[in-house]
């Protein structure tokens, strides 16, 4: 079954306590903090994200591009966020397809599970990439041996006692 994901962008800054304190002092450090997690759970998760941000306020046609993989969309000028996220959830719905809204917006989340859009609050998804991140750290991450020697347990008696008489120079 594909799967998809809507994230609502400046309601996911403005709900995670990192984004949150970061957009403070610098918005587009925060869209890009935003991306760049989101792009990584993206590849982990196999889900295809779509992030959207909300450009009401000026004038253009609106935008979407491609950044590591990530579909990032901004809206049309007198086009809310949740609007665009409406008609993605109407567009993608169909047979074998379960799609998830990132947001805190109850009232948005009310509109999209209406339209068959499964709801996903904004500190369930943080604590989803921070589960997948750590799963990747561990995937990674050499197994460590508490063994000096990892070859020991491979080896059979003989060869260890042959290795032995190497080392010792006999």
């Amino acid at each position: 079954m594909e799967e998809f994901l809507i994230v609502d962008g400046y309601n996911i800054i403005g709900a995670w306590p990192q984004l949150s304190k970061l957009k403070d002092t610098d918005l587009e450090q925060a869209r890009d903090k935003l991306i760049h997690m989101l792009a990584e759970y993206q590849s982990f998760s196999g889900m295809k994200v779509y992030l959207v941000f909300d450009a009401y306020m000026v004038p253009g046609l609106g935008k979407k591009y491609v950044q590591s993989k990530l579909s990032v969309l901004y809206t049309k000028e007198k086009e809310t966020a949740d609007e665009l996220i409406e008609r993605l959830v109407t567009n993608l719905m169909g047979r074998r397809r379960e799609i998830y809204v990132a947001t805190s917006d109850m009232i948005e989340q009310h509109v999209i599970f209406g339209k068959g859009a499964l709801r996903l609050p904004a500190g369930e998804l943080l604590v989803k990439i921070n589960q997948s991140r750590k799963e990747v750290r561990q995937r990674i991450q050499p197994e460590t041996s508490t063994k000096r020697n990892p070859l020991d347990g491979k080896l059979n008696d003989n060869m260890k006692e042959l290795f032995e008489r190497w080392r010792r120079g006999e």
